[in-house]
């Protein structure tokens, strides 16, 4: 289940095809009260990435390294949503927080360009290193000679 807000993703940019995802309902623990005792409100969407006939295979490539922790042994993704008390809006959530993150993890890298650290940054470093073997040298016993 996702607790975070990411931005959406119009539904053109990731074509990941619903007749490819598995959608179930289930009892919600959400909000609802006693209603949730009797009706099937959470949605679960299941989608196999490797099956799906929507990416290219370096597309799938790059899905199963950027979500690997979230995929299934099956390389199923799983999303389920239960936020409201509708089954159709926890539907649409979670197919849209599906997409969402296939279209995050098929986004291109940003490529690194290296920087040197400042002076300002390589004083501080080296003044807060000071600092710290000060506290250090006061705390050992005095050294009679």
């Amino acid at each position: 289940m996702m607790h975070f807000d990411q931005p959406t993703i119009p539904d053109g940019q990731c074509a990941v095809p619903e007749k490819e995802m598995e959608i179930t309902f289930v009892r919600s623990s959400g909000p609802g009260g006693q209603n949730v005792n009797k009706t099937s409100t959470k949605a679960v969407v299941r989608w196999n990435v490797n099956g799906s006939a929507a990416f290219s295979d370096e597309e799938k490539t790059r899905i199963n390294e950027q979500l690997g922790a979230r995929l299934t042994k099956e390389g199923d993704l799983i999303v389920t949503c239960m936020k409201t008390r509708s089954q159709l809006q926890n539907r649409d959530m979670a197919v849209q927080t599906l997409r969402n993150l296939v279209a995050r993890a098929l986004e291109p890298e940003k490529e690194r360009r290296p920087t040197k650290p400042t002076r300002a940054s390589k004083e501080r470093r080296l003044g807060a290193k000071e600092r710290q073997a000060g506290k250090k040298r006061e705390r050992q016993k005095p050294k009679w000679e």
